[in-house]
């Protein structure tokens, strides 16, 4: 695995709807940017190799780091893969929508939902929205919640932005009535 950078990102959201936040909803975010495994070599029918040299290691290295940027158990969690322009969006699928790269994160977060993702193609500095949920029941709404992200200058084309998200709380002052109540 050739990571080129990490990126952290904290946000901490002290007032919301006019009214103060408090404790402060914190949200983290790592990345790291990396060569995609498959650069160059054409359409690829069996990702799995690339992916048992990888994914792995990616979890490994982005689950503590986002843990430690949350300072916070957290409640809430969400990945994304995002392709440079030369590559397929399966190859940020591949290294994402595995055991090998969730239960990296699964572990650190104490939780046992499937980790919600966003995955697609594009160019360097494009935003990308991570989906966040709640770490064991999906079902709770007011933990769902999107986090916006933009690098600067990555994805280069031959490279992939890989990201973990985890919220220390659901949204800022929500108020929505548990799912239940509709039924």
């Amino acid at each position: 695995m050739n990571v080129r950078k990490i990126v952290t990102i904290v946000e901490e959201i002290l007032t919301e709807g006019g009214r103060p936040v408090a404790p402060a909803a914190r949200v983290a975010i790592v990345a790291a940017v990396i060569q995609n495994p498959w650069a160059g070599m054409g359409f690829v029918d069996d990702l799995g190799p690339g992916i048992d040299d990888n994914a792995s290691a990616i979890g490994e290295l982005l689950a503590p780091r986002v843990m430690a940027a949350l300072d916070a158990p957290a409640q809430a969690y969400g990945k994304a893969a995002i392709v440079g322009l030369n590559g397929e969006i399966e190859h940020g699928s591949g290294l994402i929508h595995t055991l090998k790269f969730g239960d990296h994160f699964r572990n650190a977060a104490q939780a046992s939902t499937l980790l919600p993702a966003v995955e697609k193609r594009g160019p360097a500095g494009i935003v990308f929205d991570i989906p966040l949920k709640h770490i064991t029941d999906a079902t709770i709404r007011s933990h769902h919640q999107t986090v916006e992200v933009r690098i600067a200058d990555a994805p280069h084309p031959d490279e992939i932005v890989i990201a973990l998200a985890a919220a220390a709380q659901g949204r800022p002052q929500q108020r929505l009535a548990p799912l239940s109540t509709e039924r």
